[in-house]
């Protein structure tokens, strides 16, 4: 591809690889499973590490086959650069890694994934202070921010319970106050929301979700929007300012996170990720059609107590979901009345799966309290707003109608 007009979100996925020369034609990368790399000139070798110039120095850093997978997520962000990591849990770890000292303090979303919270919490223990508000009010954000504060994170639509960030005025005060806004785009992905549109300067991506989307591989990425000035950022070491501003922010995630670290993606997952990730905007059209269709259905049910999905009109934040997203999602909760077991309903279903994912091109299901938020506890948990009977449905791409059928019998049943 020679030209450079502007593609639509899917072409641009589909032919991203065509944009630099493939060996013998090919229209994907190909993997690259070794984990050296060799030089004819032992100066460039020498060149390539000092970082006067392009190239692989050893897989841990960086891999060919990833690296086409970095420039795909940086184009589906609209960012200036990408790094891949094995898990989306390695990605946010890669933060506390890299970028946050004994001292620092966080402000974070008290509405998050169970095992971000669960890292925000160690990193507490280790001389790092964080603070969990409420992310639907940026007043709540604004007062919690001190002199120390690096960062301020939050995720677009947090899991379970779908509460939706005031995104933009977030953003806007971070922006005034110098900070490091962090924004966990999972839930909605690149195709339905751009962080770097309420000046996110870095998006995380668990590409193990809807970009992978067909649950066979672990991923997880970080974005540089462009958006933040690194220079205004006072753990940058001397070694990484030797290069342009703009870059110091990845050149210290990279050599910290994946070179010090080790938390590297392996190719033949990021193979797995960069073809899944052609059909994104695809299935999320899909998921996000069936989600609206099976919250209305379930808010009708007299069995069904409350239903949390971003799509309905009842829900909180319906109207900043409809002002930010393209769709309202793919992820659901709902509770069940209280004379309803919940694993009795779960296990009338036929079609949708008691599992832990997300983003599966599969329906799945999961009680909340007794499985990934249970090491939480009851008070933590009721002060996020997780009913005991609360069940998290990751929708797929099934017919509607089937989709439906399903959760009607099983409550039917019940």
């Amino acid at each position: 591809m020679s030209d450079n007009k502007n593609y639509g979100f899917t072409t641009t996925i589909l032919h991203n690889d065509r944009r630099k020369a493939i060996e013998h034609g090919s229209l994907h990368r190909p993997i690259h499973t070794s984990v050296a790399f060799g030089y004819g000139d032992a100066r460039q070798l020498a060149s390539v590490f000092q970082g006067k110039e392009p190239g692989y120095r050893y897989g841990r850093q960086g891999n060919p086959t990833v690296a086409a997978l970095e420039d795909k997520v940086t184009q589906m962000e609209d960012g200036v650069a990408s790094l891949c990591f094995a898990t989306g849990m390695a990605a946010i770890g890669a933060l506390f890694q890299a970028l946050l000292r004994a001292g620092d303090h966080v402000v974070s979303s008290a509405f998050l994934f169970g095992n971000s919270n669960s890292l925000w919490q160690t990193v507490a223990g280790q001389g790092v202070t964080v603070a969990f508000v409420d992310a639907t009010d940026v007043a709540q954000v604004a007062a919690a921010i001190t002199p120390e504060t690096r960062i301020v994170f939050v995720e677009t639509i947090a899991n379970p319970r779908t509460q939706i960030a005031d995104l933009k005025r977030i953003g806007e005060v971070c922006r005034e106050r110098g900070i490091l806004f962090v924004v966990d785009n999972t839930m909605t992905t690149p195709y339905l929301f751009r962080p770097k549109s309420v000046h996110a300067g870095l998006v995380v991506n668990a590409l193990t979700k809807s970009i992978a989307g067909h649950g066979d591989a672990l991923g997880g990425s970080l974005t540089d929007t462009g958006c933040y000035d690194w220079s205004a950022y006072p753990h940058i070491a001397g070694n990484y300012r030797r290069n342009p501003p703009a870059q110091w922010g990845m050149a210290q995630l990279r050599a910290k996170s994946l070179r010090d670290f080790g938390a590297s993606l392996g190719p033949e997952a990021a193979h797995h990720i960069a073809i899944g990730a052609e059909t994104l905007a695809l299935r999320m059209e899909r998921a996000c059609s069936n989600a609206l269709a099976l919250a209305q259905m379930l808010q009708a049910d007299p069995r069904v107590a409350a239903v949390h999905y971003p799509g309905l009109p009842k829900h909180p934040q319906h109207a900043l979901s409809s002002e930010l997203f393209r769709h309202h999602g793919f992820l659901l909760s709902f509770e069940l009345r209280d004379d309803i077991d919940c694993f009795d309903f779960l296990n009338r279903l036929n079609l949708a799966i008691p599992a832990s994912n997300l983003g599966d091109t599969r329906t799945l299901v999961i009680p909340v309290a007794h499985t990934i938020f249970y090491e939480m506890g009851f008070e933590r948990r009721a002060s996020m707003g997780i009913a005991e009977s609360l069940i998290r449905v990751s929708v797929g791409i099934e017919d509607e109608a089937d989709l439906l059928g399903d959760f009607a019998q099983a409550l039917q049943a019940m």
